[in-house]
Order: structure tokens, then C-alpha cells, then sequence
């Protein structure tokens, strides 16, 4: 991203532009995301406070991925509920940190969108002060036209279906980077105005890298075409890529892929040989989705190993995914080790027949 000084748009501007101008939002989708954003900043005011806030530590229940549950991650699940239910943008809701989806109460006007987040990423994170987000994903609910109450099979829509995603980084500066489908751009809260400032109006990935983000401790697990891909690239200059990586793993999502927006590289959370992994670790719906979504804006490329993700049809709100996106060439050479990989296998497997 480019630090170019830059006329001070605000987010509510943008979007304005886009509706009018573009057409790239509708109205509601507009609404919508400035109340997420406003949610955001909430959120981002809970995480600062840290120990002052009482927030940090554990809240004693575990979510419905069986992970132990952060006092932030219920309270910030709850601030976005709020936020955004009673709006009359949305027919439903869905979290990370739910078992089941959340319908707008009937006391409140419902809308055509169906809203879906993790509401702070990497909240392992939050006791030693690393940066951490939110992360969102915008789909239209395709019941709206017949007026029957939403189902969970309503969000099973493939991430090429997406109307907008973004996330929030609460770092140094908290940030906004966001996507309606025409490009991706990057806002910066203010915090003496309070508002969200555009601060990278064309946001690009590098389509090549030197630069890799995988937790390395899981190599043993790793099946042939990642571990080839990150032999090659420990190899540096010696190697077949005739280059030397550099390897970096920050554990929070949204920091890694903020990261590879910023100056490229390659983000791989691969699925591997561990039973609880074996279909992936990250989410397909509220992780790898909207991140993917934006990577592709950005000019990069993403794939849960042999195939683009955005193409996925999606089996189970809660459904898990490998995952590696980011600079273009990278992905795509990973990619193709997969797929060379499942060729060999499948004329092995007509071999023995």
C-alpha cells in the first residue's frame, strides 16, 4: 500500500461515490458496511483498553469449534450482533463464534443481505499484544424475493457470490481494507475525527515475492507439494528458484494477509495429515472466503491447494479449508505442484487397476 497523500475521503464518502457514480453498492450494502465499520471502531476501542478494559484472558466456555473462547471474541461477537440487527439490511447473520445462524428478531425490519464474520481474528494474540482484526463477508439472501425465513442452506453460496468483505487490523494504526467488487482500498481510523479515512485508494499485490507465512512447526504433517514448495524456497539461491526467502508467521490472519497486501508474498495455512486438520484449519466461510475475495481484487490469486477458492461450494457454514493466497506467481506455482501431485496419484491409482 502507498502512503501518497491523499485528499481525505472518508469511508462514508467512498461508498457514496461507489453507489452513485459506479453503481458497485447498493444503498442497504452501503448502510451496512458503515454500521460494520462503526462496530469495528467499537471493537478496536475494546481491544486498546486491554487490562484497563478487563477484556483480556479467557472466558471460561469454548465456541462450537471447540476452541477456548477469549473474553474479547464474545464480546465482540456481541457488539456485532447488536450493531447490526435491528439496521433493516439484513435477513440473518452468521459467526464464527456461533453454533447456529443469528435471524434478525422479528421486532426489527429485515433486509436483503446476509452478513457473515469472525469477530477478532487471531484473539490467541490478544494477551501478548499482537495485532489482531475482525473480518466480514457480505452475501445477497436469496430467499428475500420469496419472504420465507432465512435457513443456514441460504449461506452456503459459493465466495465468487460475495457483494463486499473486508476486515479491520487493530495495530498501531487501525485499519479498514475493504472490497465491493471494483478494486480493493484501505482506510485509517482517525481517531481525533473518529472516522475512517481512505488512505490506499488501489490496493495491489506484487505478483511476485520473496517473502512466505507458514507456521513451519506443522512441517512433519505437511503432504508433498508443500513441503516441496517450501524446501525450494528454504533452498534460497542454492535451490531451484535460484533466490533467497524470506519466511515471516504472525498467527493473525488479518496481520499475515495485511502484510502481503502491503509488500506481497504468500500466505499458506494448508490442510495436511492430522486428523483434525485434514480438511483444512481455517474457515472456509468467514476466513478464507472474504480473505480470498480481496486478494483476488488485489490482483493476487488463492486456492485451498489444487482449486481457486472463490469456486468452492460450500458444504456447512462452519466448514474448514486449506488455504494459500497472495502473489499471483507464488500461488499459482504451489498450485501446480498440487496438481501435478493428484495427476501422479490418479495414474497410480489406473495403474493398479
Amino acid at each position: 500500500m502507498k502512503g501518497n497523500r491523499l485528499e481525505r475521503i472518508t469511508l462514508t464518502r467512498y461508498l457514496v461515490e461507489q453507489q452513485r457514480q459506479k453503481q458497485a453498492v447498493s444503498a442497504e450494502v452501503r448502510l451496512l458496511i458503515e454500521t460494520v465499520a462503526r462496530a469495528c471502531k467499537a471493537i478496536g476501542h475494546a481491544v486498546s483498553k486491554g487490562a484497563l478494559g478487563g477484556v483480556l484472558g479467557s472466558q471460561g466456555t469454548m465456541n462450537v469449534q471447540g476452541e477456548v473462547q477469549k473474553k474479547l471474541d464474545v464480546l465482540s461477537n456481541e457488539i456485532l450482533l447488536e450493531a447490526n440487527e435491528w439496521g433493516g439490511h439484513l435477513a440473518a447473520m452468521a459467526s464464527e463464534e456461533m453454533e447456529t445462524i443469528h435471524r434478525i428478531p422479528n421486532r426489527y425490519p429485515r433486509g436483503e443481505y446476509l452478513l457473515l464474520f469472525d469477530p477478532l481474528d487471531g484473539s490467541s494474540n490478544v494477551d501478548v499484544n499482537v495485532s489482531i482484526g475482525t473480518i466480514f463477508s457480505v452475501l445477497r439472501a436469496p430467499h428475500h424475493a420469496s419472504g420465507r425465513d432465512v435457513e443456514e442452506s441460504d449461506f452456503l453460496q459459493p465466495g465468487s457470490r460475495q457483494v463486499a468483505a473486508g476486515y479491520a487490523l487493530y495495530g498501531p494504526q487501525s485499519m479498514l481494507v475493504l472490497t465491493v467488487g471494483a478494486g480493493v482500498v484501505a482506510f485509517t481510523l482517525d481517531r481525533e475525527m473518529g472516522s475512517w479515512l481512505l488512505t490506499d485508494k488501489h490496493v495491489v499485490i506484487p505478483e511476485d515475492t520473496a517473502e512466505f507465512a507458514i507456521n513451519m512447526s506443522n512441517m512433519r504433517h505437511w503432504h508433498p507439494p508443500v513441503r516441496r514448495y517450501i524446501d525450494e524456497c528454504l533452498a534460497g539461491k542454492d535451490g531451484p528458484r535460484g533466490k533467497d526467502f524470506n519466511m515471516r508467521w504472525i498467527a493473525s490472519m488479518v496481520a499475515d494477509v495485511h502484510r502481503l497486501l502491503t509488500r506481497g508474498g504468500i500466505f499458506i495455512y494448508p490442510r495436511d495429515q492430522r486428523p483434525a486438520v485434514r480438511n483444512g484449519k481455517l474457515r472456509l466461510m468467514y476466513e478464507a472466503n472474504p480473505m480470498s475475495f480481496i486478494v483476488e481484487q488485489a490482483g493476487g490469486s488463492a486456492v485451498d491447494g489444487a482449486d481457486r477458492i472463490l469456486d468452492i461450494q460450500p458444504r456447512a457454514v462452519h466448514q474448514r479449508v486449506g488455504v494459500a493466497l497472495g502473489s499471483r506467481n507464488e500461488v499459482e506455482r504451489l498450485r501446480a505442484y498440487h496438481q501435478e501431485a493428484a495427476q501422479k496419484a490418479g495414474q497410480s491409482s489406473d495403474g493398479a487397476d
